[in-house]
């Protein structure tokens, strides 16, 4: 008979929680710098007006019930659609429309297939329906596109520590402490010590 190891942290920490998409320039979106920006300061001229995606943005930043619609509309101008449907899936996670939400990340990946906002919060959103597998797939994916992004190790902790991959779970929780000030770190010390119990038994 198999012997079921105990881990022995309790209560096991939330994972961090989604992350917007923000309109990106074309260069910088691909993960490349820009690397003929002038040196001199440029004068800057704000635009008369937001675009549809800035606005529907701004929008969802205040809380502003007409976010959603608004970034429907941004779709429809054909304005920064990958992110517009991936802040969709974010409000529909939070009015708890799981099938929804699911809907809009995957349409955000069928128009960028290496969007991190849209594969770090359908790992998110697979975590809350516990399915751990497809979290850590998304987690992984998301640490390749954006491998400085601690919210991902902290989760991806999380879900390796659940599939009893301990190991992984400390590498992933001391990357998170690399990337983190000092004190933030500290919210993964317990769990650390907790997988480094259970490792020792």
């Amino acid at each position: 008979m198999a012997k079921v190891i105990q881990l022995e942290v309790t209560p096991t920490p939330p994972k961090l929680g989604y992350k917007r998409a923000r309109k990106k320039k074309d260069l910088e979106k691909k993960g490349q710098l820009n690397l003929f920006r002038q040196s001199e300061p440029q004068i800057h001229h704000l635009p008369s007006r937001f675009t549809p995606f800035e606005e529907a943005l701004a929008l969802d930043e205040q809380g502003h019930p007409g976010a959603q619609e608004a970034y429907l509309k941004a779709i429809l101008e054909n304005d920064s659609v990958a992110d517009a449907y991936c802040n969709l899936g974010i409000l529909e996670s939070k009015n708890r429309n799981t099938a929804k939400a699911f809907d809009y990340f995957t349409k955000c990946l069928q128009f960028e297939p290496r969007h991190l906002e849209a594969h770090y919060n359908l790992a998110n959103l697979y975590f809350e329906v516990n399915d751990y597998r497809l979290a850590k797939l998304h987690y992984e994916i998301a640490a390749e596109i954006e491998p400085e992004f601690p919210n991902i190790y902290f989760n991806l902790a999380l879900v390796y520590a659940l599939n009893e991959e301990y190991k992984d779970a400390i590498n992933a929780l001391y990357k998170y402490k690399e990337l983190v000030p000092e004190e933030e770190g500290k919210k993964a010390d317990n769990l650390l010590n907790g997988l480094q119990k259970t490792l020792k038994r």
